[in-house]
This record gives C-alpha cells, sequence and structure tokens, in this order.
C-alpha cells in the first residue's frame, strides 16, 4: 500500500511538472527586443546585432504585452478573459490576472510601479499593483486604448470616441479631458515641450496624415506635423522623435520641436517602432521582419513569426 502511495505522488509530480509553463530563460543583464507576433502567437528575443535570442511559443491568442520594471513581461489578449505575469530571467507564469474579455492595450508607469489594463467592452482602465493585485478602475468613453504618463497623470485615448482622459494615476480620478479626432491611435509626452503628441488613423475615406501637437498643461492644439499615411507608432529618445506610418510603410524621425529631420520608406505594413540602443526598430507586419535602421539607412534585418505587431525593448542596466 505504501508502495502505491509513493507511485502515485511520483506520478503526480512528474504530471505537475510537465503542465508547468516554461519558456527560454532571458539573462536578466541581457539587452533585447522583442516583437509581439500575433498572427504566430509568440514573443520573438533579438540582441543588439540582430541574432535571436529565443522564441516564446504561446498556445493562446495574445494580441499585446508590456515589460514591467526589468525582468517581467505581462501579455494579454482582446478575446481572452486572462492576462498573464511572465518572469523573463526564470521563464516561468508567475501571476494570473482576471481581467474579462475586451482588454485593448497595457500601459506599466515606472513612478507609481503600476500598470494599467484598458477594456473596449467595458470602457475601462484598470489598475494594478506589482503582485497583480486590483487597486482601482474608472469608467471611460468609447474603447479606450492608447495610454502614457507624466507628472502623476494618466493620459488615455478613446479610440473610438473624441475624448482623451487626463486622470490622476493614484486614483483614477478624472480631471481633465480633451476633444482629440476619433480614431486617435499613439501618445507620446514630450514633457520639456509641454507637449503630447498624438497619432492614428483616420476615418472611412479619409486617412489621418498629421501628428497633432497638444499642449500638455492645457489640452489646447498646438499644431500639426504632416507625417502621412496613417501615423499610428509613437517612441522617443531624448530630444528625438520616432514616428511610423503605416499607410505608406514610412519612418520619420523629427526633433522634439517638430521638425522633420529625416523619413525612410521600410517595411510591408508596419504598425511599431522603438529605440533600441543606437538604433530605431521597425516590425513590418506583412513581411514578418524587423529593421535595425539608423539615419544611413537599414543597418540589419532579422525574420519574425507571422504578425509582429508590437516591440519591447530592454536596455542592459549596469
Amino acid at each position: 500500500m505504501k508502495k502505491m502511495i509513493v507511485v502515485l505522488l511520483m506520478c503526480i509530480f512528474l504530471i505537475s511538472g510537465c503542465n508547468e509553463e516554461r519558456f527560454t530563460k532571458i539573462d536578466s543583464h541581457q539587452p533585447f527586443v522583442a516583437s509581439v507576433n500575433i498572427l504566430d502567437p509568440s514573443l520573438s528575443f533579438f540582441d543588439n546585432e540582430g541574432k535571436e535570442i529565443a522564441v516564446w511559443d504561446f498556445d493562446v491568442a495574445y494580441t499585446g504585452a508590456a515589460l514591467i520594471q526589468h525582468d517581467h513581461v505581462l501579455m494579454y489578449g482582446h478575446d481572452l478573459t486572462e492576462a498573464h505575469l511572465y518572469s523573463l530571467s526564470t521563464g516561468k507564469r508567475e501571476a494570473v490576472i482576471k481581467c474579462g474579455a475586451g482588454t485593448t492595450n497595457a500601459y506599466y508607469d515606472e513612478q507609481t510601479e503600476r500598470f494599467f489594463l484598458t477594456n473596449s467592452k467595458k470602457n475601462t482602465v484598470t489598475s494594478y499593483n506589482l503582485q497583480a493585485a486590483k487597486i482601482s478602475e474608472q469608467k471611460l468613453y468609447n474603447y479606450p486604448m492608447s495610454m502614457a504618463s507624466n507628472a502623476g497623470l494618466l493620459y488615455v485615448l478613446n479610440y473610438k470616441d473624441t475624448i482623451l482622459s487626463v486622470l490622476d494615476i493614484e486614483t483614477l480620478q478624472v480631471v481633465d479631458e480633451w476633444e482629440i479626432p476619433k480614431s486617435s491611435h499613439g501618445i507620446a509626452i514630450l514633457a520639456d515641450q509641454h507637449a503630447v503628441w498624438i497619432g492614428g488613423h483616420g476615418q472611412g475615406n479619409r486617412p489621418n496624415d498629421t501628428i497633432d501637437v497638444y499642449n500638455l498643461e492645457t489640452g489646447k492644439k498646438q499644431k500639426e506635423i504632416s507625417m502621412p499615411l496613417m501615423p499610428v507608432g509613437i517612441s522617443t529618445k531624448e530630444q528625438e522623435v520616432a514616428v511610423i506610418s503605416h499607410g505608406k510603410s514610412t519612418l520619420y524621425v523629427a526633433a522634439a520641436d517638430g521638425e522633420v529631420l529625416w523619413s525612410q520608406k521600410i517595411g510591408a505594413n508596419p504598425f511599431a517602432t522603438t529605440y533600441f540602443e543606437k538604433w530605431i526598430i521597425i516590425a513590418g507586419y506583412d513581411d514578418q521582419t524587423i529593421y535595425f535602421v539608423d539615419e544611413q539607412g537599414i543597418a540589419k534585418k532579422a525574420k519574425t513569426k507571422k504578425g509582429p505587431f508590437q516591440l519591447l525593448a530592454r536596455e542592459d542596466t549596469r
């Protein structure tokens, strides 16, 4: 009888071990850029030379991700009822967030050490702590999605509405609302310029061809920067801004004051851009390629899984 119990316990242990989800470990000092691939649900990790470090293949339909601090990545899917928090250094899933279907975006704020999930079915934004415990929730307008934060405030674009919601980042109470174009997508805050850059797709047969710049304090539109067509991906580094316009597969690089410094046609239907060490990285959705770019042009290319839709970048903090 004792032998049977021992055998049963061993079987249970082996089955539990086999069912434990674990991916390739990413060294905590390894800089990387990762593409979030949504047609073949996966994360493809690359170093600064374009060499593939690892691929995490998922069996659930994740549609986006956010880096949480230095060692964690939060994965979510619009049709999934849960979001999952993974440790990069162990490759293990560490937490499950019961968020309900409809998650459109995830955003991490370093100052408060909180992350935020927007939801298109409930039209809400919800805050969580690093232990994945829910802190607060706020009702917004139609289809909240793009987010950015600055000086204790959280800025949320309501994609299918004409309102940008400004919230107190601690309480999620609404403190202001700005009028913006419908289908606005992509946001960056340039605090030194007291400016908020907002991109978008446009509506119907009127595609958007500008980045709209708003005053950070008043919410009034200051100017438009021509960056055709459909500028939806915005990334910043110091006093430079990279914008990807997927309608014309064009990268625009501008100074913080809005002067376009240079541009380049790149990729097939790109949606995402990010700065990574000395490079600007572009994800080509249709050609399953990420591009390492500088002012001289394309320096390197790397193949991803199908549908690279978002980019995550982590640099060495040693």
